[in-house]
C-alpha cells in the first residue's frame, strides 16, 4: 500500500473532506505531515531489509557484516583494488576453497590489482618415486630436449624438479620444500602501443627497423590474458612476461594455422607495412637473434620479415615484393605505472575549457605546428594517433588563452623535435602538455619583451632525459635539461610525467606531483636557474624522485620524495640539495643526501644519520624498472612515507601495502602447517 498523502487523504470519509476545503485544507496539511512521516519509516523498513544482505546494504553496515564472518580489513587505502564490499562479499565463497592455490592467487590478484601466480613448491621436488603412487610428470632429472621447461628455472613458471632447499621461505630465500606455497606478483605490467611507427635503426639501411620510437634496443612484452575469475592456476600467457625468441618462435610455428596465441591483430605483437590495415599474415614473419654482427645484424632475412622481440629489432627481407616505406608496430612494453604517457585513461587530466577551438591531427592539419597556427593563441590540439612527427615547434598563447597539446585519450603520440620547442604567451596565458612522448630537444620559454606565460603544465608527458637515447639505452645527451624557463613569475606543474632537468628563473614557481626528475647521472643538475648552477623557482615535490642536484631560491613543501644526488669534485656546489631560504617551507617523510641545507626536517632520512641509501633497480630511463626501489631497499625507505609506504615517483601505487595485505591473506587463507613467500617477477 502506498502512504502517498493523497491516497491517505482519500480514505477519510467525504463528509470530513468537504468540511475541511470550508476551512481551507488544515487536515489536508496534517495528512501530509503524516505520510511524509510514514514514507520515511517506509523506506527505513525497507532499507532494514536490504542491510541483511551485502550486496544492497548501507556502506555503514559493511563492516558489520564483515565482522559477523571474521573478515579482516585491509591495510591501508591502496587505488584501483576492490572495495571492502566486494571483498566480504566473495569471502564466503572464497573460503569454501581455503587453502587451494586458485584462491591464494585470487586472493592476490584482488588485493593488489597486480598479476598473480600461485606455487606449491612441494610439487617441484625431486624425490623418490613411491611405486603405489607413481607420478609420471615428476622426473627427478631434466629432459634437456623440451626447451621451455630449461627457460622457465628459476621463474615462477619453473616445473623442473630441485632439491630441498631447508630456508625458510618467509626470508624469500628458500623455496622448494614440503610446506612451503610462493605467492608470485608481477608489479610490472605490459601496456599497448598500438600502430606505433617503427623507426629505420640506420638511415641508409632500409631493411635494418626498431620498434621504440627513440629507436633504443628494448624487450617486447606479451599482453597478459587476464580472467575475471581464477579458475586455473596462471600460465605464462596470463601475466605480462619479456617475450622470449623461443616462445614467440614456437608460437608462430605450432600454432598454423590457427589464431596464434602472441602474434596477431589485437594480440601481443603485429607488424603492419605501408598503412596496410591487417598486419603481415603469421606466415610472412619469422623469428630469430638480431644481435650486432659488426656493422650490420646478424641473421638478415632472406624472404621473411624477421622479429627480434628480446631487442625489439625487425630486419626486411632482401628482395620484398614491393617497395616498403612504412612500417607499423602493434606491441606491449614493461613499466611499472601509468606516468609519462600511454595508451591508458587519462580523460580527467585534460584542461580544455569550454567553447575552445579543438583542431584534430592528422585529421584537420598534418602537422602539429600547423594546427598550432590556426589556434590564433586560443585552444586544443589532439593527436589521435600514435604517430611519429618530426617538427619543431612555436606556440604564442594570447592574454589569457589557453592552448593545450595532447594526445588523445588511450593513446601515445611521439613528438620529434628537429630543432627547438619555444612556448610564449601574453598575460595570464597558460600552455600544457597532456599525453605526449617528447625527445630531439628541450622546451624553452624565452625571456623576450612579448613572453609572459603565466602557467606551463606538463601532464601524463615524456621529456626524454638526455633528449633522446642511442640504441644500447644510453642518453644522447647526457645532462642537457628537458625544460628551460627564463621568464619571472611562471609557474611550473609536473603531474605523472618523466622529465630531464629543469632550469627556471629564481622569481618562480617549480611543482611536481608523481613525477621523475632526471639529470641522467645521480652528479648531475636536476634542478637550478638557467646558468645550471644558481638558484632556481621556488620547488614543491610531492612523491617524486628527483635524480640529481638541486639548487631553488626555497622549498616550500618536499614530501614523500627521493633525492638521489651527490656532489661532483670541483663542481662549486656547497650542497647536493641546497635551499637559499631555510627558514621558509618543510621537507617531510623524504630521503636526502649527505650534507644537505634544507628548510626543517620532518620524519626525514638523511645518509648522515646511519640510514643507508635507496637502492634502486635502473636509473636509466627506457628499460621497464626505471627508478623501481629493490627489494634490498632497508625498510625504512620502503615505509618511510606518510601513510608507511614507500618514497618516491611510485608512491602513489602503494606497493608496500599492497604487499602488507597479501600477507595479511596469507596468513588467514593458508592451510595450517604450511609457509608462505611473496616473490616479485620483473
Amino acid at each position: 500500500m502506498s502512504f502517498d498523502a493523497e491516497t491517505l487523504y482519500r480514505l477519510l470519509p467525504a463528509i470530513h473532506r468537504i468540511r475541511d476545503e470550508e476551512l481551507g485544507g488544515p487536515l489536508r496539511a496534517l495528512i501530509a505531515v503524516i505520510a511524509e512521516q510514514l514514507a520515511v519509516m517506509e523506506e527505513n523498513i525497507e532499507q532494514l531489509y536490504d542491510d541483511q544482505f551485502i550486496e544492497t546494504c548501507a556502506d555503514w553496515v559493511v563492516p558489520y557484516i564483515g565482522d559477523l564472518i571474521g573478515y579482516r580489513p585491509l591495510y591501508g587505502e591502496v587505488l584501483g583494488v576492490g572495495s571492502p564490499r566486494a571483498e566480504v562479499a566473495h569471502t564466503i565463497a572464497l573460503r569454501r576453497r581455503k587453502g587451494t592455490a586458485a584462491v591464494l592467487e585470487q586472493l592476490a590478484r584482488d588485493v593488489t590489482g597486480w598479476n598473480a601466480r600461485a606455487v606449491e613448491f612441494f610439487q617441484t621436488l625431486a624425490t623418490t618415486q613411491y611405486m603405489n603412487h607413481v607420478r609420471p610428470r615428476n622426473h627427478y632429472a631434466p629432459d634437456l630436449r623440451q626447451w621451455e621447461p630449461l627457460e622457465r628455472i628459476g621463474s615462477a613458471f619453473d616445473t623442473v624438479a630441485h632439491t630441498v632447499d631447508v630456508r625458510r621461505i618467509s626470508s624469500r630465500r628458500g623455496r622448494h620444500n614440503i610446506p612451503n606455497v610462493g605467492l608470485f606478483l608481477w608489479p610490472v605490467d605490459a601496456y599497448p602501443s598500438t600502430r606505433s611507427p617503427a623507426v629505420q635503426a640506420d638511415p641508409v639501411d632500409a631493411r635494418r627497423w626498431r620498434v621504440s620510437p627513440l629507436n633504443h634496443d628494448m624487450p617486447l612484452y606479451n599482453r597478459p590474458e587476464s580472467e575475471e575469475r581464477i579458475t586455473h592456476i596462471a600460465e605464462p600467457f596470463n601475466v605480462p612476461m619479456p617475450l622470449s625468441r623461443r616462445v614467440l618462435d614456437q608460437d608462430i610455428d605450432t600454432k598454423l594455422p590457427a589464431l596464434p596465441t602472441y602474434y596477431g591483430q589485437d594480440l601481443s605483437l603485429a607488424v603492419y607495412i605501408n598503412g596496410d590495415p591487417t598486419p603481415v599474415p603469421v606466415t610472412g614473419v619469422c623469428v630469430c637473434n638480431l644481435g650486432d654482427d659488426g656493422a650490420t645484424w646478424a641473421h638478415l632475412p632472406d624472404s621473411k620479415i624477421a622479429i627480434d622481440p628480446v631487442l625489439g629489432r625487425i630486419a626486411l627481407p632482401a628482395a620484398p615484393a614491393a617497395p616498403i616505406t612504412r612500417l607499423e608496430v602493434s606491441y606491449h612494453y614493461g613499466f611499472s605505472a601509468q606516468m609519462g604517457g600511454g595508451e591508458y585513461e587519462r580523460t580527467a587530466s585534460f584542461g580544455a575549457k569550454p567553447n575552445q577551438t579543438v583542431l584534430h591531427v592528422p585529421d584537420d592539419h598534418a602537422t602539429i605546428q600547423a594546427a598550432l597556427d590556426q589556434l590564433n593563441g586560443d585552444g586544443v590540439v589532439v593527436v589521435t594517433d600514435n604517430g611519429r612527427y618530426e617538427e619543431t615547434l612555436t606556440v604564442h598563447v594570447k592574454a589569457g588563452g589557453y592552448i593545450e597539446l595532447r594526445s588523445e585519450n588511450e593513446r601515445r603520440a611521439s613528438l620529434v623535435l628537429t630543432g627547438g620547442f619555444t612556448v610564449k604567451g601574453d598575460v595570464d596565458s597558460e600552455f600544457a602538455l597532456n599525453g605526449l612522448l617528447v625527445s630531439g630537444h628541450n622546451l624553452h620559454v624565452p625571456a623576450t619583451t612579448d613572453n609572459h606565460l603565466a602557467r606551463l603544465s606538463i601532464v601524463h608527458t615524456t621529456l626524454v632525459p638526455g633528449w633522446s637515447l642511442n640504441p644500447n639505452g644510453e642518453p644522447a645527451h647526457p645532462g642537457e635539461p628537458s625544460v628551460i624557463v627564463d621568464i619571472a613569475d611562471t609557474h611550473l606543474t609536473l603531474t605523472r610525467s618523466i622529465v630531464g632537468g629543469l632550469r627556471t628563473h629564481p622569481d618562480g614557481n617549480v611543482s611536481a606531483f608523481d613525477s621523475v626528475i632526471d639529470a641522467t647521472v645521480i652528479n648531475g643538475v636536476a634542478f637550478a636557474a638557467p646558468d645550471g648552477r644558481s638558484a632556481g623557482a621556488r620547488l614543491s615535490l610531492m612523491g617524486c624522485t628527483a635524480i640529481g642536484k638541486l639548487h631553488a631560491v626555497s622549498m616550500p613543501l618536499i614530501s614523500n620524495s627521493l633525492v638521489l644526488a651527490e656532489l661532483e669534485a670541483g663542481d662549486g656546489w656547497t650542497a647536493p640539495v641546497l635551499a637559499e631560504q631555510k627558514q621558509t617551507g618543510c621537507v617531510r617523510f623524504s630521503w636526502l643526501p649527505t650534507g644537505s641545507r634544507v628548510p626543517q626536517c620532518y620524519h626525514c632520512l638523511p645518509q648522515n644519520n646511519g640510514y643507508p641509501a635507496p637502492r634502486m633497480m635502473s636509473l636509466r630511463y627506457g628499460t621497464p624498472i626505471y627508478c623501481r626501489l629493490s627489494e634490498a631497499t632497508d625498510a625504512t625507505i620502503r615505509r618511510g612515507a606518510e601513510d608507511e609506504d614507500e618514497m618516491g615517483a611510485f608512491h602513489h601505487l602503494h606497493a608496500t601495502a599492497r604487499e602488507t595485505n597479501v600477507r595479511l591473506r596469507l596468513a588467514e587463507y593458508l592451510r595450517a602447517g604450511l609457509e608462505s613467500g611473496v616473490f616479485f617477477e620483473i
